[in-house]
């Protein structure tokens, strides 16, 4: 090794060999040894950015002081320190090390599948015997769970974008809806919406005006897109047949959503709509159009008196089209929203108007089929 290249020469002007029985000069800089700076490797270049690392970037950075990246990533158990190399293998060059391999999450179901069965099996039995054993009571289960659905719709609505449409008219209205389409029919369900809307114009004008065309138009939206839909299972109950009609159109609805679920999760492959609900695949929207054929066929030969299994492929087909609608859009509603559910109120299912998003659009079209294929009863 040239010492010449660390310390400084002599006053002399030139290196000579250093005297005999002294020591030589230390050197000034610090002294390498030749075949350990070959073993050496270098030190990897670490990016100048505040520690946490880049915000936009979370590759960048120095550490990562909150969670993963993306929700559905595994977080990252701390790596075990490695042993040191043995010294035969600390010569030899070794490739970088690679980024391990972000874990993905198993696809889990998002809500508690024993509590919905449980909640689902209740409901059902509650329907089904109010539905059968007297009509005035399945009548009272309709207007309650429109009292419901507008008390998470207009809560969800001031909560998030500030909007206070008027809870009580649009409750007294909505029961009355309910009840003036079963009793006059559908004359007396257009009143009471007319009724109800004038009753939310009134109610808002106690309060400040700011605000009130926003308030105002979400309750007539809420007041149809409620208790309005709602009065159309009323009418389908009026008729001789009433329970068997409304049992069907129930039927049809859940063997729909059924269908779209069982043939989407296992052939899905085709996005049906992902920017308002990317579970929905095109192979779904065929499951629930089977499906409900063929549960509309049978459904008119042996549940609503005259029908044809012609008919109830029809009817099939429009439900299955009406209620995919309908669940788009209360998806549209709750991505406007920023939420999930509607509400907590069913365990394992949400609110009561995350169980009626395919109902409410599908009884319109229900009805008014059944009237067109065998009259109005």
């Amino acid at each position: 090794m040239n010492d010449a290249s660390w310390g400084a020469p002599p006053r002399g002007g030139h290196w000579g060999p250093p005297d005999q029985g002294h020591a030589p000069a230390a050197p000034a800089g610090p002294v390498h040894d030749e075949h350990a700076a070959q073993q050496t490797r270098p030190m990897p270049i670490v990016p100048d950015v505040p520690a946490g690392g880049d915000q936009d970037d979370p590759d960048r950075g120095t550490a990562r002081l909150s969670g993963p990246p993306f929700r559905d990533e595994m977080p990252q158990e701390p790596m075990p320190s490695e042993p040191p190399e043995p010294a035969e293998s600390q010569g030899r060059s070794h490739p970088p090390h690679q980024p391990h391999q972000r874990q993905r999450q198993k696809k889990q179901a998002g809500r508690d599948l024993r509590a919905a069965i449980g909640v689902g099996v209740g409901l059902g039995a509650v329907i089904i015997a109010s539905l059968f054993i007297q009509k005035a009571v399945f009548v009272g289960v309709i207007a309650i769970a429109v009292v419901v659905g507008l008390w998470e719709l207009t809560s969800r609505l001031q909560e998030r974008k500030g909007i206070r449409a008027p809870l009580v008219p649009l409750a007294v209205g909505g029961a009355a809806m309910v009840v003036a389409g079963y009793v006059r029919g559908a004359e007396g369900a257009w009143v009471a919406m007319a009724l109800t809307a004038l009753a939310v114009l009134v109610w808002r004008m106690t309060e400040p005006p700011e605000g009130y065309l926003k308030d105002v138009t979400a309750g007539v939206f809420a007041a149809f897109y409620v208790p309005f839909l709602a009065t159309f299972v009323a009418l389908m109950l009026a008729a001789d047949d009433g329970p068997r009609r409304v049992l069907t159109f129930l039927l049809l609805t859940i063997v729909s959503d059924t269908g779209a679920y069982a043939v989407g999760w296992r052939f899905g492959r085709h996005k049906l709509a992902p920017r308002i609900s990317p579970g929905k695949t095109r192979e779904g929207l065929f499951g629930a159009v089977a499906f409900a054929m063929a549960a509309g066929a049978l459904c008119m030969l042996f549940l609503v008196d005259g029908g044809t299994w012609w008919q109830g492929l029809l009817l099939g087909l429009a439900v299955a089209v009406s209620a995919t609608l309908g669940d788009l859009g209360e998806s549209m509603i709750k991505r406007d929203l920023g939420i999930k559910d509607m509400g907590t109120l069913l365990p394992g299912h949400g609110g009561i108007m995350d169980r009626l998003d395919s109902l409410l659009p599908t009884a319109p079209v229900v009805w008014l089929l059944l009237v067109i294929f065998v009259g109005a009863g």
